[in-house]
């Protein structure tokens, strides 16, 4: 069995998962590298995967499906994975070297044990085109570092700062246990693979190193702001599916701290898909936000009542035009500070 199993979902990135994939070979042997060509079809990004299989046998395997999009690209990793662990590094995106071989080493000392890590942290940066300075992702306000900790030892997490995607590695078995199948042709399904299972990890670890570098700054990538707004259905269609999630497992309110946190996260997604909403303008989004917070009120009337009454609540639903000149004022002004897309 190999230690760590990184999926690598690649859509048409002939440009640049050459240095996504060169940066996880530093890894060696006890790292599996699955290459996902999601049916690409308009450059050489299959026969690149297949040309690192043959030259890297034993580390790299080359997969090859029908299009599907990013979360069917993360199922079918999964399904082939054989390690302990389990990683999504996206195609444009790479790591760095010393805090990879920091994050080996520290799941190979937990690897041994009866009670394996079921998630490990750690930081990652946003290397935004054209910002020389780049924002680092770190956590050390607000979980135990180096040790071994629970939800409820984490302390509290600031508005818009939670655990993303490039900052988790999973136990590859609870990820399967939990039952977590990401929706296809959808994007934004990276929301759902950090939600849904946090209720079945136990034990986490906290390495505060700065490993995932994030690249934000393709027009095409589907965190560039005018193309959330163009595919905001799929946003809200992942909004929905966290809804449905937190309402059909009510045992996560017994879990104080891991409640807390989901509820908090949620809370950001349905911010983010109202700012969307405010964003675009028309009328017809206008009432899709309005069903939007319908939903969760039909849903959970007391998480509703919860989310309403919040900083948040109150701010997108500001009234008339002014109150949303002022919403999509501050959005852009938290862009500047915050340095997100």
């Amino acid at each position: 069995m190999k230690l760590l199993s990184i999926a690598i979902p690649c859509y048409n990135s002939e440009g640049y998962m050459a240095k996504c994939i060169e940066s996880l070979l530093v890894g060696g042997e006890e790292v599996e590298i699955l290459i996902v060509d999601d049916g690409s079809q308009k450059d050489n990004t299959a026969k690149i995967a297949d040309e690192y299989a043959a030259k890297h046998p034993t580390v790299i395997k080359a997969i090859h499906k029908e299009n599907g999009g990013h979360g069917s690209a993360v199922n079918t990793g999964l399904e082939h994975a054989t390690g302990l662990y389990f990683k999504v590094v996206d195609s444009d995106d790479w790591v760095k070297k010393s805090a990879y071989l920091k994050i080996l080493e520290k799941l190979r000392e937990y690897s041994g044990e009866a009670q394996p890590l079921d998630m490990l942290i750690s930081n990652f940066v946003y290397d935004k085109e054209g910002e020389k300075k780049k924002k680092v992702m770190q956590y050390r306000n607000s979980l135990p570092s180096d040790r071994v900790f629970s939800w409820e030892e984490c302390g509290h997490f600031k508005k818009g700062h939670y655990i993303l995607m490039h900052s988790v590695i999973f136990r590859t078995q609870m990820l399967r246990d939990c039952g977590l199948r990401l929706p296809e042709h959808t994007f934004y399904v990276d929301n759902l693979y950090v939600f849904e299972p946090l209720p079945f990890v136990e034990r986490m670890y906290y390495l505060d190193v700065n490993f995932y570098r994030y690249y934000i700054g393709r027009a095409d990538q589907s965190v560039n702001e005018s193309v959330m707004i163009s595919r905001v259905d799929q946003q809200i269609r992942v909004n929905k599916l966290m809804i449905d999630y937190m309402v059909a497992h009510p045992e996560i309110r017994e879990q104080r701290h891991l409640y807390q946190y989901m509820k908090n996260y949620l809370e950001i997604i349905l911010a983010v898909s109202s700012i969307l909403l405010i964003r675009e303008g028309g009328e017809e989004s206008l009432q899709k936000k309005t069903e939007l917070w319908n939903y969760l009120k039909e849903a959970d009337g007391k998480l509703y009542g919860a989310m309403r009454r919040g900083i948040l609540g109150i701010f997108l639903h500001l009234p008339g035009k002014p109150g949303r000149c002022f919403c999509v004022w501050f959005y852009h002004l938290c862009q500047k500070i915050f340095k997100f897309n």
